[in-house]
């Protein structure tokens, strides 16, 4: 064997520096993933990007539907409201996905409840923990007893469509977590963080539930998506207060998600009010009820 020049062996031991930690197999990826008559038209996974959303973006007008960017870190990856996402390079999944979708745009509003329920019901399946749904856009686990925000999503318009974001921490310590009331699938004891077959069953779930979605216009009820969620949604059943813009506040127990995708709080006057994720800068739990949600 040809010995390596020394810059290359400094590359492949910064590549490997951390051997709980391997990098995404791209070409397997691709292999298990692009298939004919699947939605997933391409996939590519960079070592470090600011944000896979802003790149595909970017990139919208020239991209075909189910294009896929994963990235082994971000350095400035965002949620709701440009909240800053951060982890420590392959410590998770960082993924974002082009789709254009076939049905009426007054239901694409689903389309991160959709994510949701699709990425819950993949890591329940592959990793063997429940995660719970917050709403609208947050994926919850149990460490010690506590919820902890584990994963989130990012859904932006993009050209004809939505490109749609995923970040999830897989193998994140105590010690790593941004803030202490984060959490991670390792820390709340899932049996696998192999990141290859958790992105694999993700994609899939994705795929699943964006099929039926789609082959029923759109429709919340007929694809049974405004159930799973509901099934599957820490927040109903608990009181909170929205917090709205223009320092306007609605306190009351979240009592149903509408066909819009609405949380419907229930206030103490006897009201019944729908707000849409849109509108919301904070949604706090304001009692005990089952745990604390970040």
């Amino acid at each position: 064997m040809t010995p390596q020049p020394p810059e290359n062996r400094d590359k492949d031991a910064s590549r490997w520096s951390d051997l709980d930690r391997p990098p995404l197999n791209a070409t397997a990826l691709r292999r298990a993933l692009l298939r004919p008559g699947s939605l997933w038209s391409s996939l590519d996974v960079v070592p470090v990007t600011g944000s896979t959303n802003t790149d595909l973006a970017a990139r919208a007008g020239t991209l075909a539907e189910g294009a896929v960017l994963i990235a082994e870190e971000q350095s400035a990856g965002r949620g709701r409201l440009d909240r800053r996402w951060s982890a420590p390079p392959r410590s998770g999944l960082f993924l974002s996905v082009y789709l254009t979708p076939r049905v009426p745009h007054d239901r694409w509003g689903w389309l991160p409840l959709l994510t949701g329920v699709a990425t819950a019901s993949a890591i329940a399946r592959s990793a063997g923990i429940d995660t719970a749904l917050k709403w609208p856009n947050d994926l919850l686990v149990t460490v010690d007893g506590a919820e902890r925000k584990a994963g989130g999503i990012l859904a932006e318009r993009a050209a004809d469509g939505v490109v749609v974001g995923i970040g999830l921490n897989v193998s994140l310590t105590a010690e790593e977590l941004p803030v202490p009331t984060a959490g991670s699938l390792a820390l709340a004891g899932a049996r696998n963080t192999d990141r290859d077959p958790l992105l694999r069953a993700v994609l899939r779930s994705l795929e699943q539930w964006y099929g039926a979605w789609q082959e029923a216009n759109g429709d919340p009820a007929a694809s049974r998506l405004q159930e799973a969620y509901t099934a599957g949604c820490a927040t109903l059943g608990r009181s909170v207060r929205a917090e709205l813009p223009g320092d306007e506040s609605l306190q009351g127990e979240a009592v149903a998600l509408d066909a819009d995708g609405r949380l419907v709080l229930a206030t103490a006057d006897g009201v019944q009010r729908p707000v849409a994720a849109g509108d919301i800068i904070h949604l706090r739990p304001t009692g005990g009820e089952g745990g604390s949600a970040p």
